[in-house]
């Protein structure tokens, strides 16, 4: 099977999403607390909640914006800029960002259901997340060409980097009960934002 997306651009993608899973945040505390109060398994179940509803919500992205892509024409690229400006001011609000300590808090013991069902109601709670998506995923797929073969290795991308990372953050609280310094916050707000202005424009300028 055929693939329109390049080593490069795949490469890229996998990279970008690593360092935006990597930002301290709401999942990353769930996973965290989830692991910490309750046994690495949880935290597990917690991180595969989030990435069901990332997979939710890229699908609903990339068909959007396929659909979108063949119904307007040249007028797609206006959806285009508008991502890219999206991108870029995320990324100032993220560079800009205050650092804060993020502690664990002590939980109830609760099933793997329960866990599983945090770190998805977490994810599909966040209603931006299709709109970071939909400014995302053009600056990496030729969306003119897109097929379900492309689809399936973003959904395999976007399992293995944000997958991988809350695991890490799972393991790493489970065995050192980790809390993440404010200067560590800050370090990676920095260089999420940076990615996320440097995608913006690169959204923006692209041909």
């Amino acid at each position: 099977m055929q693939t329109s997306m390049t080593l490069s651009s795949i490469v890229a993608l996998f990279g970008g999403m690593v360092v935006l899973a990597a930002i301290p945040s709401v999942s990353v505390l769930a996973v965290s607390t989830r692991s910490a109060t309750s046994g690495f398994i949880h935290g597990v179940f917690t991180t595969l909640g989030i990435v069901l509803g990332d997979i939710i919500f890229i699908i609903i992205a990339i068909l959007g914006l396929s659909f979108l892509a063949e119904t307007m024409g040249s007028f797609f690229v206006l959806i285009k800029y508008l991502g890219g400006v999206y991108l870029i001011l995320l990324g100032i609000a993220l560079f800009k960002s205050k650092a804060k300590n993020m502690e664990t808090e002590e939980v109830v013991k609760s099933s793997l259901l329960s866990s599983f069902l945090t770190g998805l109601f977490i994810t599909l709670g966040d209603q931006k997340a299709t709109l970071f998506y939909l400014g995302f995923f053009p600056a990496f797929v030729d969306l003119s060409q897109v097929s379900w073969f492309d689809t399936g290795i973003i959904i395999a991308i976007a399992t293995l980097a944000v997958g991988g990372v809350k695991l890490v953050y799972a393991f790493m609280a489970n065995r050192a009960r980790l809390l993440i310094s404010g200067k560590i916050t800050k370090l990676l707000n920095i260089i999420a934002g940076c990615v996320m202005i440097a995608v913006g424009v690169f959204l923006i300028i692209k041909t």
